[in-house]
């Protein structure tokens, strides 16, 4: 049987160039006891990353990206699945190290699923995908140190992208205030349905500042890093807490001891891809409980499998809002 999936390649002088193919399922990969077909996937930062080769998050060819996709088990002979079940599943190095959820049928290990909560259908699930799961694994981060809604105002970060907009909608159900950083002040009304209360615009954290900064944030979610990671830092309030999750303005960290010996600030790093199967049920669950369908529809847009290759280099270039579901069959 064979099934159409978004395929990258690379060629001898290191060329990376990525097709829509039809692929037989006898060559899904053989490490994988649970084979799922995919109802909807998404488009992430990394996998704009891998499907444009714009940095080498692709560690062996030929690979299908996706980092995360719901659908239905359809074969299985791990003993916690079984046909007909509903599953999610985020990371794990699928789409950089093991074939990913950007087509029709994905085989992966079962411990690497988890079941889709009931409340939410695959395109929900989707909707919310690692973005939306990352920014609720940001804000148990929060709550896991203390940080209360009456302690101030939270700062996010990269507010447009996926785990911004996510991070916004889930702090303000939580009764946050949220203050949102953004490099599209016209995009304010959008930030605003998601529930900010106001804005800055990123340029004001974007630049080396000052080690020890005004104290302003009671928590952060930063998906940014770089230095409005360090800005971010200098500006938290005493014993507050800062959620790490991203690198879109780079990986570095120019910053210096003072937020955290000085005001004992919390620098959390928020890994998804391989925490723990009660950590990312409990996240999954949290986001189907508290977040609206309604929210979902704000943030989405929805494309065809085939729209996967041009819309990954317009994601680089920070010209889509939200989240990016890819129904793998129209």
């Amino acid at each position: 049987m064979s099934f159409n999936a978004l395929l990258i390649n690379r060629s001898e002088d290191k060329k990376v160039s990525a097709s829509l193919e039809t692929i037989d399922e006898s060559q899904l990969p053989e490490d994988g006891d649970v084979i799922v077909d995919i109802d909807y996937s998404t488009l992430n930062y990394k996998d704009g990353l891998a499907i444009t080769g714009a940095a080498p998050v692709v560690r062996k060819y030929p690979m299908v990206p996706g980092i995360d996709f719901a659908g239905t088990v359809s074969e299985s002979s791990n003993p916690n699945w079984q046909t007909g079940d509903k599953v999610i599943l985020n990371g794990w190095g699928v789409g950089e190290g093991h074939w990913g959820g950007l087509a029709q049928k994905a085989k992966v290990k079962g411990e690497w699923l988890i079941a889709k909560p009931e409340r939410l259908n695959s395109y929900q699930a989707m909707a919310i995908g690692t973005a939306g799961y990352t920014a609720m694994l940001c804000v148990m981060a929060l709550q896991k140190h203390d940080v209360k809604p009456e302690d101030g105002e939270i700062l996010v970060t990269g507010a447009n992208g996926g785990v911004g907009s996510f991070a916004i909608a889930i702090l303000s159900a939580y009764g946050y205030d949220v203050v949102a950083s953004t490099g599209r002040p016209e995009e304010m009304d959008y930030l605003t349905e998601l529930g900010a209360k106001s804005s800055i615009n990123r340029s004001e954290l974007s630049e080396p500042g000052k080690p020890l900064d005004k104290e302003r944030w009671a928590g952060v979610v930063d998906a940014v890093g770089s230095h409005t990671l360090a800005n971010a830092c200098a500006q938290t309030k005493y014993g507050g807490t800062v959620a790490a999750c991203g690198l879109a303005q780079g990986f570095d960290l120019p910053a210096t001891v003072m937020p955290f010996i000085l005001r004992g600030v919390t620098l959390a790093g928020v890994d998804s891809v391989n925490a723990p199967l009660a950590k990312r049920q409990e996240a999954w669950d949290k986001i189907a409980e508290i977040l609206s369908p309604e929210v979902y529809e704000k943030v989405v847009k929805k494309i065809a499998l085939s729209e996967a290759i041009d819309v990954a280099g317009q994601l680089l270039e920070g010209k889509v809002r939200g989240r990016v579901v890819v129904d793998v069959n129209a």
